[in-house]
């Protein structure tokens, strides 16, 4: 999340929210969390558990790419 944050900061084009899971039930469940982290972009990336900052930033590139086609 921390890095998200810091990619919102530095663009607006980029926005982020933390949600805890356990206090947004609705939430957990429409995105289906089962671990945390769990990171979704724009509806169509997603995936759980920490990843390598470079994995973070191409997930965000591919989840572009998808909006755009």
């Amino acid at each position: 999340m921390r890095l998200a944050q810091h990619m919102s900061i530095a663009s607006d084009r980029i926005r982020s929210e933390c949600v805890e899971a356990n206090e947004f039930h609705e939430l957990s469940q429409r995105y289906q969390v089962m671990a945390v982290p769990k990171i979704i972009i724009n509806d169509r990336v997603e995936f759980e558990g920490a990843i390598p900052e470079r994995d973070f930033v191409n997930a965000v590139l591919q989840a572009v790419a998808a909006k755009e086609a």
